[in-house]
């Protein structure tokens, strides 16, 4: 396939906008409050003049989170820059504080309007249904309460962003030290381990502190809207209408049923093909056969031109997407210190081309990570033309179907990245795998946060032992612990959701389950396969979770059988490598 040059890549024009000025930027609440005030006082006497209001509504609302955007991507990318830190600080405490009552006047303007019911509901029934539930469990005392839970979330990033290792006299992030473990060297493996973990705890009580803060916090933000516990009102915030904490409670029955036993079965034979007479910790992820991690790429750039070139035997629009980003910049994909962990795909209301964030060092798991979100990315394209900002703000269980679809579709074309077929095959299996291992991690996570928000008043000795308990359900029995028993109390904080957003994790399970049977669906019959995943993600949140799934040719179940039948899916595609 012939690619088509950067320098030819047509960046989509910006939207033009109908009721901000084209030269408008936010610098003061001063300078924004005078457009707030203007739709908030607008009379409206029509339908069509209700529409046109909403798409003034959603254009400032687009403009707005599309600033505080650009200031999370700076401050994320520089955690120890404090200019970066005060922009985004003084955007939630001096902008989205005073903005948040308008918000909410709009969403009662828009109920309380005559013309509302005339809204025509196959485009508008969602977007109501989400409104009219925000506006139930807003209170204007939860505003600076929010306010002050975002920006004190922000010293999570912080805390783990500043730990780097020394290993062997080279300074490394906590993501550069993580390619290690996949060394052949078991002494390196250990040494790394041993010291990142006393890192870890050395951070262990400015981590719990920091958790009781938001705790408090969250658990009085539950109360003031009229919720028995956090996880109540979490699950009111985040728009939950398809499914309930006891379908949650399903799924993590059916994973720790269907899914723990046979992670026990990959560690026990982990542990005979290595010849080892205990699994350690830091054996987890060493090749079986003794060969060294894989590389599928060295640069960030090379990262970004293979996956243009994988996603084009996709699909050539997603390719085309990803050279869109690239030609505008839209991508910070190397580890460096003082920047925050983790991977993002940063969705930009008004520009339509989103960013991706991430701590590549050149291994496979970055590979996995930069297909993952640039399945977030594709998500963002495809919707870019929906005319409502509110239609593009998908919810996570379809965002995540999005993503860990396309780190399965693309697997079927990573030659890309691995000209050897034996690399290729490893790494196809080492990704199988960590599909299925990934599922007892993310139960386990959404569990114990069901458990902290029901008990809110707990010690950090009982909130450790609760996580000892959970873990017990989920984990492998063949891994051993011992000398290292003390402070797995508090490998809950490796999971950066739970410092910065609560309940959002288990969507992951749900998705990934979807992503499997999407691949299924992909290795049966292609074409019409990605007609179906391109349909259901145009249509960004304008059917409920459940119709969204159909679209996409896949079920929205969390009952045992059919967890292990794509369990069992995924079992036979490992066996036929």
């Amino acid at each position: 396939m012939n690619e088509v040059p950067d320098d030819i890549v047509v960046v989509p024009e910006k939207k033009i906008r109908k009721f901000l000025p084209e030269d408008f930027s936010i610098t003061t609440w001063t300078n924004l409050e005078p457009y707030f005030i203007q739709l908030d006082k607008r009379v409206i006497g029509s339908l069509e003049e209700l529409e046109k209001w909403l798409l003034d509504v959603s254009e400032l609302e687009s403009v707005f989170q599309e600033d505080q955007a650009w200031r999370y991507i700076r401050m994320t990318g520089d955690t120890e820059n404090r200019e970066y830190e005060e922009a985004f600080n003084y955007f939630a405490s001096k902008l989205e504080l005073p903005s948040a009552p308008y918000f909410n006047s709009f969403h009662k303007h828009l109920l309380s309007s005559r013309f509302c019911s005339l809204l025509p509901a196959d485009k508008y029934s969602i977007f109501l249904r989400s409104i009219k539930r925000e506006i139930e469990i807003y209170r204007p005392l939860n505003v600076p309460l929010l306010t002050r839970i975002d920006v004190m979330s922000q010293e999570y990033a912080r805390i783990i962003g500043s730990i780097t290792v020394v290993i062997r006299d080279k300074e490394m992030t906590l993501q550069q030290a993580s390619n290690l473990f996949k060394s052949v060297d078991r002494n390196l493996r250990e040494q790394t381990y041993r010291q990142v973990r006393e890192l870890r705890l050395a951070r262990r009580e400015s981590l719990d502190l920091l958790f009781d803060k938001l705790l408090e916090l969250r658990n009085q933000v539950a109360l003031n809207a009229g919720f028995v516990n956090f996880r109540d009102y979490c699950f009111a915030a985040l728009g939950r209408f398809d499914y309930t904490a006891e379908d949650c409670f399903l799924l993590h029955h059916s994973v720790s049923e269907e899914l723990t036993p046979l992670i026990g079965e990959f560690d026990l034979r982990r542990k005979e093909m290595l010849g080892l007479d205990k699994l350690r910790p830091w054996d987890s992820e060493v090749d079986l056969l003794g060969r060294p991690p894989l590389a599928p790429f060295n640069n960030a750039e090379e990262l970004i031109e293979k996956t243009i070139q994988c996603f084009n035997r996709i699909d050539p629009e997603f390719g085309r997407y990803i050279r869109i980003m690239n030609k505008m910049g839209h991508f910070d994909l190397d580890s460096h210190k003082g920047k925050a962990p983790g991977g993002y795909n940063y969705h930009l209301p008004e520009t339509g081309v989103p960013f991706i964030f991430m701590n590549s060092v050149g291994s496979l798991r970055d590979l996995v990570t930069m297909v993952h979100e640039g399945g977030h990315a594709i998500h963002s394209f495809l919707c870019r033309g929906l005319p409502l900002k509110e239609d593009k703000d998908v919810p996570s269980e379809i965002a995540e179907l999005a993503s860990m679809s396309m780190e399965l579709l693309s697997m079927e074309h990573w030659d890309v990245f691995f000209s050897n077929k034996e690399d290729l095959k490893r790494a196809k299996m080492e990704q199988m795998e960590k599909v299925l291992r990934s599922l007892p991690w993310i139960c386990l996570v959404d569990k114990f946060q069901h458990w902290i928000y029901e008990h809110p008043i707990h010690t950090h000795q009982e909130r450790g032992e609760k996580w000892r308990e959970l873990a017990s359900g989920f984990e492998s029995k063949v891994i051993d612990w011992s000398g290292f028993e003390d402070g797995r109390e508090s490998d809950w904080h490796k999971q950066l959701h739970i410092f910065e957003v609560p309940f959002y994790y288990i969507e992951y399970a749900f998705a990934q389950l979807g992503a499997i049977a999407v691949w299924r669906n992909y290795k049966r019959n292609p074409d019409e396969s990605i007609l179906k995943y391109k349909k259901a993600l145009s249509l960004g949140y304008t059917r409920s979770i459940g119709e969204l799934y159909e679209v996409a040719g896949v079920n929205f179940e969390f009952s045992r059988s059919y967890v292990r039948e794509l369990v069992n899916f995924v079992r036979e595609e490992i066996r036929k490598l």
